[in-house]
């Protein structure tokens, strides 16, 4: 790997091309570096894993949404949407603002957190919509995607975006756009143009995932896979980009992130090197914030060692930064304390995710949520007692610079009415790479068979694990077989129209 020094420059000075970020982002893209057999297996498994959260959410009001906006852009030659017959076939970008706005719905697929925060999994529907509609390889999508998880984990590693309540997703335009190079093997004066264009219009602030969280949440990623794919399109097509789009006089960085005086160090591998970027990525079990995961591995043991929560006093949670900040009492929002508030406000209030998980012992990525379940009296009282703190320790081993030390963890004390106090600590999920049992391949199995249960067919969830599973042999023009179809009379509609 290297380290890539990135700052801000005045228009007097010519930064030239071979020392902008986006031109070296861009050159690994389209380098012809040898796929790394762990890799492979591992983009099996999210393609999976993707598949088991966006069948679970296709009837989730935003996702009917998406798909009916999608149904607006049919053509002959496209690419599909989960849950609708393979032969219907529609505009790539809007395959892929439906099929990445079901993976994203639930809040329950992959992530990487470092300097900033990462749902990587989100590369996948634009990549994939793309490969369908010019009907790539088996091989040609797995070389994209493993460049777009390349690019976006160590963008995050090096741009921190949140600090600027700047959205995630603007790490995510340009990985897509990369990972879409890398699988159709374009140029690099192309990919370095497309990726800069991806970044200039996929800025957003995180207005998106605080106070009363709407549906925007599921629809961010989806937008900014659909921008990139735009931006590769025009690209192609011999348009240019903001230029140099990171470290320009008036670039992203100089305006938006740390300014004229910013220095950042993003880690990015040598040219034809294999890329493993993925490896160090890791999906969730529970369908929350991955910071609730290690909570919720708590909050099921603490339950077996307190006889009765009725004596619980207060819950006291040291824990990092963000967790504290982010989705802790640290956020300082309302609505993270109120039982009527939506799902995307709740699976972002790791004190109802905590309450729910200690008196279930359980998670449920639908009973988990219901209106009823937030508003019972016994969770209330639980959930009101909770109060979050930032522990250095905690936010110190959050950014650890080695995975297998980097910790998402914390540590919880009950209170009882006598006085009593009872603890108990993790560093990480049971499920993470490096917790007590790591996700494999037949937990990845397990997750889409739960998911999808008596919403596919046995043949129809036979045939994509089989698929996909065969992914490095898939033939040209035949990527069309990792779509997932359902019964019709299963899909719900929007009644209200729209302009498509």
């Amino acid at each position: 790997m290297l380290l890539n020094t990135v700052k801000v420059y005045p228009s007097k000075i010519n930064l030239t091309k071979k020392k902008q970020l986006a031109w070296k982002i861009a050159e690994i893209a389209s380098d012809n570096a040898k796929l790394n057999k762990n890799s492979i297996e591992m983009v099996i498994n999210r393609i999976i894993d993707n598949a088991s959260v966006a069948i679970a959410s296709l009837n989730r009001k935003p996702v009917i949404s998406a798909r009916e906006m999608a149904k607006g852009h049919i053509r002959k030659s496209g690419s599909t949407v989960f849950g609708i017959n393979s032969k219907a076939k529609f505009d790539p970008e809007w395959a892929a603002w439906a099929n990445g706005t079901a993976v994203r719905e639930l809040d329950f697929h992959d992530t990487f957190l470092a300097a900033d925060y990462s749902h990587p999994g989100d590369n996948i529907p634009p990549i994939l919509a793309v490969g369908q509609k010019l009907k790539r390889s088996g091989l040609d999508l797995l070389r994209g995607i493993i460049t777009a998880y390349e690019v976006q984990v160590n963008l995050v590693k090096g741009i921190c975006l949140h600090k600027h309540k700047v959205d995630h997703i603007a790490h995510l335009g340009p990985s897509v756009a990369a990972g879409i190079g890398s699988m159709l093997k374009l140029n690099t004066e192309t990919i370095y143009q497309a990726v800069q264009q991806a970044l200039h219009v996929s800025i957003s602030t995180r207005q998106s995932r605080k106070g009363e969280i709407s549906s925007w949440k599921a629809y961010a990623p989806a937008h900014a896979g659909k921008l990139a794919i735009e931006a590769v399109d025009r690209s192609m097509r011999g348009e240019g980009a903001p230029s140099p789009i990171y470290e320009g006089e008036d670039s992203v960085i100089a305006r938006i992130l740390d300014g004229k005086n910013a220095k950042y160090n993003v880690p990015l591998p040598k040219k034809n090197e294999p890329k493993k970027a993925i490896l160090e990525t890791y999906t969730k079990e529970y369908s929350a914030e991955y910071q609730a995961q290690a909570l919720i591995d708590i909050g099921k043991k603490l339950n077996k060692k307190i006889s009765d929560l009725k004596n619980i006093k207060k819950i006291d949670i040291y824990t990092s930064h963000h967790t504290h900040f982010v989705i802790g009492t640290g956020a300082n929002d309302p609505q993270k304390m109120d039982p009527n508030a939506s799902r995307e406000t709740l699976d972002h209030s790791i004190m109802y995710i905590f309450a729910v998980a200690l008196e279930d012992a359980d998670w449920h990525h639908v009973k988990s949520y219901t209106k009823a379940r937030a508003n019972k009296k016994s969770t209330i009282k639980i959930w009101k007692s909770i109060t979050t703190h930032e522990d250095k320790k905690w936010t110190k081993k959050y950014h650890h610079p080695n995975p297998k030390k980097k910790s998402f963890g914390a540590k919880v004390v009950v209170t009882l009415n006598n006085g009593k106090k009872i603890s108990e600590e993790l560093e990480r999920a049971d499920a993470h790479p490096y917790g007590a049992r790591p996700f494999e391949r037949k937990d990845y199995i397990k997750k889409f068979l739960t998911l999808t249960d008596k919403i596919l067919s046995k043949k129809e969830s036979d045939r994509f694990l089989k698929t996909v599973q065969n992914l490095k042999k898939l033939k040209k023009g035949s990527l069309d077989r990792l779509n997932i179809e359902v019964n019709r009379k299963y899909l719900k509609k929007n009644n209200k129209k729209g302009i498509f």
